[in-house]
């Protein structure tokens, strides 16, 4: 969860789902209810990017590490949570243009698979890693 730069009450409620996911397994009614009440409708749907396991942790052998998230158009969205971006336009328009949310879905999808360990690994050299983030971080479907 470092480099994480979001609201403190955010931050927190991120940090208690992790501890809380280590000790049982499980995200309890409470945790799910404030991480609506915070993040608003993107929050249920960034869970049902969890349960369709659409988030994959790439990790290079420099250290660098990036998300892949496939959304609901089956586009690739590569998110980079140690600055909290997404490239896809629903996090341009409402989190910077209009500051209506604190983040996307699918950057909300990398964070809980971090908090709850359950995105999927891929090890990536580091050209791939170099050639991912010169995408500007959308592939087609």
């Amino acid at each position: 969860m470092d480099g994480v730069v979001l609201p403190a009450a955010a931050e927190q409620l991120l940090k208690e789902i992790h501890k809380t996911h280590q000790e049982t397994s499980q995200i309890p009614d409470n945790l799910l209810i404030a991480l609506s009440f915070v993040f608003g409708s993107c929050a249920m749907q960034a869970l049902d990017l969890l349960d369709q396991h659409a988030v994959t942790c790439l990790s290079s052998p420099s250290g660098r590490q990036a998300f892949q998230v496939i959304g609901g158009s089956g586009r690739s969205y590569t998110c980079f949570t140690s600055c909290h971006y997404c490239p896809c336009p629903s996090f341009a328009h409402s989190v910077l243009c209009k500051n209506e949310d604190l983040l996307c879905k699918h950057i909300l999808a990398a964070y809980l698979c971090q908090a709850a360990g359950r995105s999927q690994q891929e090890s990536v050299s580091d050209q791939t890693m170099s050639q991912i983030l010169a995408s500007g971080g959308t592939t087609a479907p």
